[in-house]
């Protein structure tokens, strides 16, 4: 039996954030996994040599730093970082047409003078004037100043001027996005383009999309000078460098551990115990960075009488259909880009399933995840395959297969509006599923996340009613996205050390702010 500080369970973004601060700040910590790979739903796989990212591959405000970016935060916090690949727009299908969608405000205003005319290019701008005392008020507070306690009232007092000056300006943030729409932004393509990206981040439309989070992305994507990230080596160099930040400061990674039970001892949690039988103890907390349905199940019965309704009844998203295809890239065009965004028909929503379809081909940015002359792709219908379809069938079955050929369809289709003979050049195929996620991943129903809309509810935060219990992840504030799953470790972290620990790791990763 071993006796560590804190036992984290589940190594993806946020349980690694916050495993590698705990680190960082001193404490014995061990994360216990249950896959034979790193990363949760970030992590990175090999098939014949060619390199996948099983999730999210679009990044920003990571390649430079001080950095708004949580992640960034994290990376600077525990000295580790990657080579930073960047590119500044992604490929657009759209039912009007096709765009190259470059980041910064004006290259939307060339699309909107083309197609929509000088009445929308008005909107996007006076739109752009609204969100700016929204973009201030979204980056006033650092991620890594915050924790879940009275404590934070010390962490944030350096940044108290600047928050008392956005303090009416916050007030907006945590409403839903549409609410600053109504009255500024009516042309129905805008309203559906915003509609995409909020869908894109949050897994809701602009009417459930909290303002802060559009907020914080018109920071980033709408500013002067700026470029998209991707990390050198496929996002598994990402995790590679989070899992390096751990055990450099004496952190331990445990794989193919899979948590059985999280003990509990005089309504505390203690602990956890493998499948194996073996019990790792925790002196101060247990961090689960398991989504809040699948932290419940690893709770003893007694345990579960602490924790209200709503916390165990969070509505979820749907889940996702992916294919990973490694393709023979002889003859392709040189001007690829790294991402694409497919809308078959904006009547139907963009949260419709089957309807939206996002790509990924990072072979383009970096060849070394490909063999020569070949790429690797990544297309995936985002968060709106519904895992009723699925549930209960046999993996072995036929009804399974047959399945898998009917609903990856869509991908297919999608991608062949950018390399039209694509399916003669595959090597590799592989067909996921809600039922892969969610056995891959061990995710309740191969969800995204839980899916509360602005305005009927906030993400539960890092403390549970179980003392010694404490959580991060995508079903914990702020929320799903990469930045909101690293800022929830970071929270988690925080919320366990000393106001004066805390304080010290500020300095280091905000000097200019605290000197300010």
């Amino acid at each position: 039996m071993e006796t560590v500080d804190v036992v984290v369970v589940g190594s993806g973004i946020g349980g690694l954030c916050c495993a590698a601060l705990l680190a960082r700040y001193g404490f014995s910590v061990v994360i216990c996994e249950s896959h034979s790979i790193p990363g949760g739903a970030a992590h990175a796989f090999e098939r014949q040599g060619f390199h996948f990212d099983s999730g999210p591959s679009l990044h920003s405000g990571l390649s430079y730093s001080p950095s708004s970016n949580p992640l960034r935060q994290v990376l600077d916090a525990i000295g580790e970082d990657v080579p930073w690949l960047t590119y500044d727009a992604w490929g657009c299908f759209l039912p009007e047409g096709y765009f190259r969608a470059a980041v910064g405000a004006e290259s939307f205003n060339q699309v909107l003078s083309q197609w929509r005319g000088a009445a929308a290019v008005a909107e996007w701008q006076q739109l752009q004037q609204v969100m700016e005392p929204l973009k201030a008020a979204s980056v006033a507070i650092p991620p890594v100043a915050v924790r879940s306690d009275w404590g934070m009232l010390m962490t944030l007092y350096p940044f108290l001027p600047n928050v008392l000056k956005q303090a009416r300006t916050m007030l907006q943030l945590s409403g839903p996005f549409s609410r600053l729409l109504d009255g500024v932004v009516h042309d129905p393509f805008i309203r559906n383009w915003l509609d995409l990206l909020c869908f894109m981040l949050s897994g809701l439309l602009a009417k459930g999309t909290m303002a802060a989070e559009m907020a914080f992305m018109f920071a980033d994507w709408y500013r002067p000078d700026v470029v998209l990230d991707y990390p050198k080596g496929g996002g598994g160099a990402l995790i590679e460098a989070l899992v390096r930040g751990l055990k450099r400061h004496g952190g331990q990674l445990r794989l193919n551990a899979s948590v059985q039970q999280i003990l509990v001892k005089h309504q505390r949690a203690v602990g956890v115990q493998l499948q194996t039988g073996e019990q790792i103890i925790a002196r101060h907390a247990v961090v689960s960075n398991a989504s809040s349905w699948d932290t419940l199940k690893l709770l003893p019965e007694t345990a579960l009488s602490t924790f209200p309704q709503k916390r165990q009844h969070l509505p979820a998203c749907p889940s996702f259909m992916h294919l990973h295809l490694g393709i023979d890239a002889t003859g392709l065009p040189p001007d690829l880009e790294c991402h694409y965004l497919i809308v078959n028909d904006w009547e139907l929503g963009v949260d419709a399933p089957q309807n939206v379809v996002a790509v990924s081909i990072p072979s383009v940015l970096d060849a070394t995840l490909a063999p020569t002359d070949k790429h690797c792709i990544h297309a995936y219908t985002p968060a709106t395959e519904p895992y009723e379809l699925w549930a209960g069938i046999n993996r072995k079955s036929d009804r399974y297969h047959q399945l898998k050929v009917e609903r990856s369809q869509v991908l297919w289709q999608g991608l062949e509006r950018i390399i039209p003979d694509l399916r003669d050049r595959c090597e590799v195929t592989l067909v996921g599923t809600p039922l892969t996620h969610e056995r891959f991943l061990r995710l309740h129903q191969g969800s995204y996340g839980p899916a509360i809309p602005a305005g009927q509810g906030i993400f539960p935060g890092c403390k549970t009613p179980l003392k010694g219990l404490l959580c991060c992840g995508d079903s914990t504030f702020p929320g799903i996205g990469v930045p909101a799953v690293a800022a929830s470790g970071m929270i988690a972290a925080n919320t366990l050390v000393s106001i004066s620990q805390h304080r010290e790791l500020i300095k280091e990763v905000e000097p200019e702010s605290i000197s300010g």
